[in-house]
């Protein structure tokens, strides 16, 4: 397995009385997709939200490379090249796709090689340039999350469940962008409950329950051992499509 660029370890997060995140402890190895699987209200959101520092840990720490980000503000996370597509997508609806692209953009700038490269994935964006983002359809506007996140180079990508109510000919597209992604030596760590983008993807797996994890190791593993993923999840993966 290749070195770990992010580190969680000891890493516990309270959200006002209740303990979500209870001592949490994996690695995401460098320049590999890491898939974050687990029941509903397992702490898969929470855990991405804490390594963005948009809760904060109350113990513990979070590596990425020498840097503890456990104590660090979102800008500043965000400025080491970390990157969050939210669940809940994230987009300025009253500015256009342009100028969202802009605002994710830190330098202020759009590259043009950049953005048709990302166009060959989402040409819906190219032809709604102009348009306002909360125009676009549920479809489109997760395009457009995720193309903020991979407007410039970053070093590590978190997702939250983007393929979550999307047809099926979008979540294909989703699949190559982020597979191409993989190829720029960008990390990413991903929430997602459709197999077969968690299985096309994935190199590695982690798997919470109740805030903690219970099982770590190898994506295709996991995928090939029916048993195992009805023990750890409370079904076969290949029925929570």
């Amino acid at each position: 397995m290749a070195e770990a660029l992010l580190t969680l370890t000891g890493v516990n997060t309270h959200i006002g009385h209740y303990h979500i995140l209870q001592g949490v402890d994996f690695a995401v190895p460098r320049g590999e997709l890491t898939m974050l699987l687990g029941r509903n209200g397992a702490g898969k959101t929470t855990t991405l939200r804490t390594i963005m520092g948009l809760w904060q840990a109350s113990s513990g720490s979070i590596l990425f490379e020498s840097v503890d980000l456990a104590r660090r503000e979102t800008p500043a996370i965000a400025d080491l090249g970390i990157a969050y597509v939210p669940e809940s997508m994230g987009i300025f609806a009253g500015l256009t796709v342009q100028e969202n692209l802009v605002l994710a953009a830190r330098r202020g700038a759009l590259e043009d090689a950049r953005l048709e490269w990302i166009f060959r994935f989402f040409p819906a964006l190219k032809k709604f340039w102009f348009l306002p983002a909360g125009l676009l359809s549920g479809g489109q506007k997760q395009m457009l999350s995720i193309s903020r996140a991979m407007v410039e180079p970053r070093k590590l990508v978190l997702v939250d469940e983007p393929t979550k109510g999307l047809a099926p000919s979008i979540i294909n597209n989703l699949i190559e962008a982020f597979g191409e992604l993989k190829k720029t030596d960008t990390t990413i760590l991903m929430v997602e409950q459709n197999f077969h983008a968690a299985r096309s993807l994935g190199d590695s797996v982690v798997v919470m329950d109740s805030g903690r994890i219970v099982h770590s190791g190898r994506m295709a593993e996991l995928a090939a051992n029916d048993a195992l993923q009805t023990r750890l999840l409370g079904l076969s993966l290949e029925t929570h499509q």
